[in-house]
């Protein structure tokens, strides 16, 4: 049965439409396929450069080792040389002298005989009283051969084996690292970076997170312990950094391999206090702020309003003074000066006594205390007001507003003595 032409152009069209999605899904595979194959070629190309590196460097520190090695056998035989050849000398020394005297004395000797025993009568006196003070009984002692050093070499060729067996054992080549980067979340300044295991043999004691700008070559080192999540701050905003982590074995000293690096940004600025409020000393980054000795007193805001509903506001207090009752922390829907505290409307606070204010008004809630160390969060979330009756049905919500805040994630505030 054939078809009407208007459903045989609708199907054509649906075939179509079909077609080009099946070939974009087939275009997105093989990108795929070519990044797979990017990061195989370029890891196995660093894999072997390090290899070349490392063990280039091990030949060096090895011929080095064997050359210093050999420099101080070569000294301890020079000092054992020294040492037993000195009394050798001395006893030379000694012999000689000996044969000398006793070549003079012979010489002497013969020519006294020659004389004869009436004319000479002298020389032989003189002769004989010279030759009675020398000890010619009296020969030197001349060490035996077996007890004299001989030196040589001690070398224990197992050594070979030992060190064959250590390199041949030296150095591994992984295929894929125990741990990888599963999450990457943008905050106001910084960036959570989240890891897990992903070989379940592996036992982690230690993981190690480094990042670096995609135009740096150089990575540094963020954090090293044993959570599987980090917050990286002063991140710039709109600017790519990659992230890549490693782990050390329960009793282990060496690393593993690199994670895959991931590429992550934060279009959030970070959070500051506005300057130039004279009751508050900020750092250079006016991330820290610190209430000076000036009289002036008010509410200390955010430079503009970048917190927005569905984020974790978490404020730390390092150090306190002596309390006021109008100190608070807290976020507020619009910024409204001439106000000495956020106790007031359209404000939400915590006083350094735990109590909790909304509007003004102090809630029945009881918060500990705020003290040196103490760490506050908020979560602004859209509420639920109730359903509609109209065909397309559903749920109205909050329209989710921006305000200012208080204190922040990545931000100190300080209290001193007034």
């Amino acid at each position: 049965m054939e078809l009407e032409p208007e459903l045989l152009l609708q199907e054509a069209r649906e075939n179509v439409e079909a077609a080009q999605s099946y070939r974009r899904e087939l275009g997105q595979r093989l990108q795929g396929l070519k990044e797979a194959r990017r990061q195989i070629k370029e890891s196995a190309s660093q894999t072997r450069d390090v290899l070349k590196q490392h063990f280039n460097d091990l030949k060096g520190t090895l011929g080095k080792l064997l050359d210093e090695r050999l420099v101080t056998l070569l000294q301890e035989v020079d000092s054992i040389e020294q040492e037993t050849i000195k009394p050798l000398d001395d006893c030379q020394k000694l012999i000689e002298h000996g044969v000398n005297t006793a070549a003079d004395l012979v010489q002497e000797g013969e020519i006294a005989l020659l004389g004869g025993v009436g004319e000479q009568n002298e020389k032989l006196w003189n002769f004989t009283q010279k030759a009675s003070h020398i000890q010619l009984d009296s020969l030197p002692e001349v060490p035996l051969l077996v007890d004299v050093p001989c030196l040589s070499a001690q070398l224990d060729d197992s050594v070979l084996n030992i060190v064959k067996d250590h390199i041949f054992k030296h150095g591994t080549v992984a295929s894929r690292p125990p741990v990888q980067i599963e999450e990457l979340i943008e905050k106001p300044g910084g960036i959570i970076v989240r890891w897990c295991k992903v070989d379940d043999e592996f036992i982690a004691q230690d993981y190690r997170l480094q990042f670096r700008k995609c135009t740096s070559n150089h990575f540094e080192d963020v954090y090293v312990g044993s959570e599987t999540e980090f917050i990286v701050l002063h991140i710039d905003p709109n600017v790519e950094y990659q992230f890549r982590v490693c782990a050390r074995g329960d009793g282990r000293q060496e690393w593993s391999p690199w994670s895959v690096p991931q590429i992550g940004h934060s279009t959030l600025v970070p959070h500051e206090w506005t300057a130039g409020f004279e009751g508050y000393s900020l750092s250079s980054r006016r991330n820290i702020a610190l209430r000076n000795d000036s009289e002036s007193s008010g509410v200390l805001y955010s430079s503009a309003p970048t917190y927005f509903c569905g984020q974790t506001l978490t404020f730390r207090v390092e150090t306190v003074g002596q309390p006021d009752k109008r100190d608070s922390i807290g976020v507020c829907a619009e910024k409204q000066n001439g106000y000495d505290s956020l106790q007031r409307d359209q404000a939400v606070c915590i006083s350094t006594n735990g109590a909790v204010f909304v509007n003004g008004k102090e809630m029945t809630n009881q918060l500990p205390a705020v003290t040196s160390g103490s760490t506050v969060t908020f979560d602004i979330e859209a509420v639920t007001l109730g359903s509609t009756n109209n065909n397309e049905g559903g749920n109205f919500k909050l329209r989710p507003f921006r305000i200012f805040f208080i204190f922040t994630v990545y931000f100190h505030f300080l209290w001193t003595e007034r």
